[in-house]
């Protein structure tokens, strides 16, 4: 069920006033069953791995609470580890496995490759219920004694399929002592839903017609063509996936829910450490606290430092998806992120005071290096094999202009200033619903439905795009 469809409107305009009328015991049975419905619109054999993993990290949870021994603990971490990285592993890397294995030794193993269908949303709630079970093993949280308290954790529909990728002892507690939304939640829940849905249909969709026309025929189109898309993808990739985490946190907020923040203006960032603190923050975080710092963070050496920090951003590619282009895209992250952490000591900014117009200048000249440096891995992101990837960069190399570069660099500048508009209201504002500082009610209310109107008429005429991290 697409967040940008009219099915998604319909089912939220029936589940939400019904949980408002259900008292507090049947509130929690209805969220639960509404959420597995929401999971199993796609396809409902789906469900039953959800389910799996539930069942198991619950059980493990508990079990791990319950003992000091610590190689059982160890066990009983190890059990939840291999269920959930075995079932994301089968049915996201079988058959990438079994081609890297081909193309490297030369043996044919057509005969092990399987059609399997990825199920939507596994990298995210394989994460955020591995989490639970991690967090307990380290004593950092008690296992919840009720089963359908951890079951909404790990199916919530808000953020199920593609985040934010949560932490239970935030959303847990939230469960427990389910309440009714406040009127300040209810406001931002609409804004929120209204400017995600903007985001993803009005910026996301309409700039992914370009992207997928042009990828999808590269050896159709010249330098400055190629160029547009990759500028007009990374536009693409953050409007679809910003918007869809804004109607995710408006979602709950419906519920009176509240989720983490998942995007603060990355490509706001004056350097590439802050930008991974900006973008796909639940992502980041969870692989900094369950992967960087256990591997030993920046506490053996500097040597150690970088080791780790290239080993994170591998594996975080490798978690987008079962292609080398992946892997390529997170080594770029983190030979960055490395070439940073050596080249500077000082503590990274999160906001920025101008004094003078050189410091100014000054600031503006690092966003757009470091906007340039990730262009240039989105291409890698974007496109399907390395390949395709090198033809890409050959065709930037040996430039060729189209006669319409014109057209093409005012359609691309427009779609850049609006993105950064808004961001630039949330940097100034320091939020998301900036709209509810607009002191004006007819003037606030007159913009919100302007946007959504229009917004719903762009849907009217066409089947709904998928976001571009339900692949993942």
């Amino acid at each position: 069920m697409l967040f940008n469809s009219f099915i998604f409107l319909f089912f939220l305009g029936i589940v939400v006033p019904i949980y408002f009328k259900l008292n507090k015991k049947w509130k929690k049975t209805f969220l639960l069953i509404s959420s597995y419905v929401f999971y199993g619109y796609w396809d409902w054999r789906f469900s039953f791995l959800l389910l799996i993993s539930t069942i198991v990290d619950f059980w493990v949870g508990q079990k791990i609470d319950a003992t000091t021994h610590p190689k059982r603990r160890k066990y009983l971490l190890l059990i939840s580890l291999l269920v959930n990285l075995g079932v994301l592993g089968f049915f996201k890397y079988f058959n990438f496995f079994v081609d890297s294995f081909q193309s490297s030794f030369g043996a044919n193993l057509d005969f092990l490759h399987l059609n399997i269908i990825l199920p939507v949303g596994i990298s995210f709630y394989t994460f955020q219920t591995l989490s639970y079970t991690i967090d307990i093993y380290r004593r950092k949280l008690k296992s919840t004694k009720s089963f359908i308290d951890f079951a909404i954790f790990v199916s919530f529909f808000p953020q199920l399929v593609a985040g934010p990728i949560e932490r239970a002892v935030n959303l847990l507690p939230q469960i427990k002592n389910i309440k009714l939304p406040t009127k300040i939640q209810l406001k931002e829940g609409i804004v929120l839903i209204i400017y995600g849905l903007f985001k993803k249909v009005m910026i996301g969709d309409a700039t992914g017609k370009y992207v997928d026309n042009i990828f999808g025929n590269i050896e159709h189109y010249n330098s400055t063509e190629l160029m547009f898309a990759l500028v007009l993808f990374s536009v693409q990739i953050y409007a679809d996936f910003s918007g869809y985490s804004n109607i995710a946190r408006g979602t709950a907020k419906l519920l009176g829910f509240e989720l983490m923040k998942n995007f603060e203006q990355p490509y706001l960032s004056a350097n590439i450490t802050e930008f991974w603190r900006r973008w796909h923050i639940s992502l980041s975080s969870w692989l900094k606290d369950y992967l960087y710092i256990p591997l030993g963070g920046n506490r053996l050496g500097k040597f150690r430092t970088y080791i780790n920090l290239l080993l994170t951003m591998l594996i975080g590619g490798l978690w987008h998806g079962a292609n080398w282009n992946f892997v390529i895209w997170g080594g770029l992250h983190g030979i960055y992120l490395a070439v940073h952490k050596l080249t500077t000591n000082k503590k990274i900014a999160e906001k920025y005071k101008h004094v003078n117009l050189r410091s100014f200048v000054v600031f503006l000249f690092k966003i757009i290096v470091i906007y340039l440096l990730v262009l240039l891995t989105w291409l890698f992101f974007r496109t399907s094999d390395f390949n395709e990837s090198l033809f890409f960069l050959d065709k930037l190399i040996n430039w060729e202009w189209s006669e319409y570069t014109i057209r093409l660099v005012i359609i691309a500048t427009t779609f850049l200033i609006v993105t950064i508009f808004f961001d630039i209201l949330e940097y100034r504002t320091k939020s998301h619903v900036f709209f509810l500082k607009i002191k004006n009610k007819a003037v606030r209310n007159a913009i919100l439905f302007c946007l959504f109107t229009t917004t719903l008429m762009y849907m009217f005429q066409g089947k709904p795009m998928p976001f571009v991290y339900f692949q993942f």
